[in-house]
């Protein structure tokens, strides 16, 4: 029986953490280690980890990055398997890690994540984005795919995600210096070293974020920051084709399915600023550093970022 390790990074999580870890704990598992690593929390945060006896790891507010900072724990983890959560999910059944974690039955598969819903407060553009990006059929995914499903091929959310420790180990773990993406890169590395990806619907998960359509923008910003830095991405998996194309119509269908119609221009003004803020996402290197950290959703990534 392969151990497990469960992740979580968390910053001020009190709210969540407990339902969170006795979610966990409720999990019909039995050799099952659980991290927390903290970016120097104020809340209480690290107590109510330390309750439910949780590895601690502390870290300077400062110091977090997606990646490095999961890689620090990554490499305290006693698990054949790990699997991250985030602090803001809702695990909905006492089985979904353990069926997220299935198929790793396959010595193939290196990572698998599971289906993300809307929470129960989500709006109708978060509970569309959740339904577009985690159909109810699995799948698995390997490198020949990407001839039709271009960078989607290496989709995957740390959000709720599991990976065999050795292949993570493989290559190199996640890498250090990114806006975000971490996941995708871990992935997309994983798939061109002949593994398999596997998305597990029936492995479900609460996880939204209403975004206004400030955030939309700069969350599309830092996609576009991300895309330039990792350009290999798109060269060696290519560009999601027509993608773009087949969420707009998804989303217009799915308004006008909840009879809201009323919102199609607020989808109209959310679509052009998300385009606008992915443009100007690829263009970065050519503006001031003082304006990408205000058009940015991870401002505190430009201090420390590198060429």
């Amino acid at each position: 029986m392969m151990k497990l390790t469960v992740i979580i990074p968390t910053y001020n999580a009190a709210c969540n953490l407990q339902p969170l870890l006795e979610s966990v704990a409720a999990q019909m598992l039995v050799d099952l280690e659980i991290i927390v690593i903290d970016s120097s929390s104020t809340d209480g945060t690290l107590e109510i980890a330390k309750s439910f006896n949780a590895k601690t790891i502390t870290i300077p507010k400062e110091e977090f990055g997606h990646g490095s900072t999961r890689n620090l724990a990554a490499k305290e983890a006693t698990g054949d398997v790990i699997v991250f959560l985030t602090q803001d999910i809702e695990l909905v059944a006492n089985d979904s890690i353990e069926k997220l974690v299935e198929p790793f039955k396959d010595s193939n598969i290196s990572a698998t994540y599971g289906r993300q819903l809307p929470h129960d407060n989500a709006s109708i553009f978060a509970s569309h984005l959740r339904k577009f990006n985690y159909p109810n059929k699995s799948y698995v995914r390997e490198l020949k795919d990407r001839e039709l499903f271009g960078i989607k091929t290496a989709f995957l959310s740390n959000s709720f995600a599991a990976y065999r420790k050795r292949d993570l180990e493989a290559i190199g773990y996640f890498n250090q210096n990114l806006i975000f993406g971490e996941d995708t890169c871990a992935a997309a590395k994983m798939l061109l070293n002949n593994k398999k990806i596997a998305y597990v619907a029936n492995a479900c998960v609460k996880h939204s974020h209403n975004y206004s359509i400030s955030q939309d923008f700069k969350r599309y910003f830092d996609m576009g920051v991300f895309h330039k830095r990792e350009d290999w991405l798109l060269n060696k998996f290519g560009k999601p084709t027509g993608e773009g194309i087949r969420y707009i119509k998804s989303e217009i269908k799915y308004i006008l399915a909840q009879n809201k119609s009323y919102l199609i221009p607020e989808f109209i003004l959310r679509s052009c600023f998300k385009f606008l803020g992915y443009k100007l996402g690829l263009m970065h290197k050519l503006l001031p550093n003082s304006l990408c950290k205000k058009m940015s959703m991870n401002s505190t990534w430009w201090f420390r970022a590198k060429e």
